[in-house]
């Protein structure tokens, strides 16, 4: 290991695995898998501002403690000589999740990609969490819809699975996942319908506390900041209820310049629920107002290219991204990640 064990976590700070390097686990999620907990995401070691390289595939970390975290490789690689597989680096990949079924053993995993097509799914299963995977489904267009950012659940009582989606720019989805969770089943429920980004709800990231179903999800500025909003309803398929921005110290209203991609339940505490969240541009120091207006000027009926935000804002470099885990408080039924420069998983029971 490379310096001294971590012995607790650090929002927004760089966070190096365990042989000293650059963590890549973008947009990324946790699994336990008999008592090891594997983080995975978006591969983004070769990106750069410039060179058109969005990913270089899937990256998976292992850990037994959340702190240190040993570099597993790359679960699902790039496909470098074939420029129209989904998995091309150029391809805009993103937000791989994992499901664990119950039954058959498999790990299914499903990630978006944008193309030239349009935004699309691609399913992968293994028989091994760190794979290897391979391709059950390319180009998938979910319900006949463009799928863009989401989250997947698995049901713990019944094992049934549920896929959450943006329908780009106009609609969240709750789609019932066919049995062996590699597909939509054909039902599915329509939430949050609005008129256009930066409105437009993306990076669903689900939970389930004390009976209540929680989806904390953000506007759709990019890798901008911008408000996240906390929902809840009774059932998978709702009706939802918006409740609050859950960053109450971030004066900002940035999401603290950062974006949920999932949380955690820490299975071995009692009410230990850690959002996952993106800093995509760590040097972006401006309040969310600069990229609402700018979304909200591009995406205008009848409108276009609009100079004046644009230019404030910074060069894109996702390859420098840092990770924004922090803990939930609740109130009652309300949900809030209150900003800690240091925290410990020992300090929760």
């Amino acid at each position: 290991m490379t310096g001294a064990p971590r012995t607790s976590i650090t929002p927004g700070k760089v966070w190096l695995d365990t042989n000293g390097q650059r963590i890549h686990a973008h947009g990324g999620s946790i699994l336990e898998v008999e008592g090891i907990f594997y983080w995975y995401g978006e591969n983004k070691e070769r990106t750069t501002a410039t060179n058109g390289i969005w990913h270089w595939g899937v990256r998976c970390y292992s850990s037994t403690d959340l702190y240190n975290w040993t570099d597993r490789g790359l679960i699902v690689p790039p496909e470098v000589d074939d420029p129209t597989s989904p998995l091309h680096p150029t391809m805009s990949m993103d937000r791989p999740h994992l499901l664990h079924h119950p039954d058959t053993g498999q790990f299914v995993m499903w990630i978006k990609v944008m193309s030239a097509a349009g935004q699309r799914s691609t399913v992968l299963v293994a028989d091994d969490v760190l794979g290897p995977y391979t391709i059950v489904h390319a180009d998938l267009k979910p319900l006949g819809m463009n799928a863009g950012d989401f989250d997947l659940v698995v049901d713990p009582t019944d094992g049934k699975g549920y896929y959450y989606f943006e329908r780009v720019h106009s609609e969240l989805i709750c789609a019932d996942l066919s049995s062996d969770y590699t597909d939509v089943s054909g039902y599915y429920s329509t939430h949050f319908p609005l008129l256009q980004p930066p409105y437009v709800r993306e990076a669903p990231a689900y939970f389930t506390r004390g009976g209540l179903h929680y989806l904390i999800t953000s506007g759709t500025t990019g890798y901008y900041p911008n408000p996240s909003q906390v929902a809840i309803a009774p059932s998978y398929h709702g009706p939802w209820t918006v409740l609050n921005d859950p960053h109450p110290d971030d004066t900002t209203r940035s999401s603290y310049q950062s974006q949920v991609s999932s949380v955690f339940k820490h299975p071995r505490k009692q009410d230990l629920y850690i959002a996952l969240a993106d800093r995509w541009l760590p040097h972006y120091e401006a309040s969310s107002e600069a990229a609402v207006t700018m979304h909200a000027q591009r995406f205008r009926p009848m409108g276009g290219h609009h100079a004046g935000p644009w230019s404030e804002l910074t060069e894109i470099d996702t390859s420098v991204a840092d990770y924004v885990w922090l803990p939930l408080r609740f109130e009652g039924q309300h949900a809030f990640l209150d900003w800690r420069e240091e925290w410990r998983v020992e300090d929760y029971a």
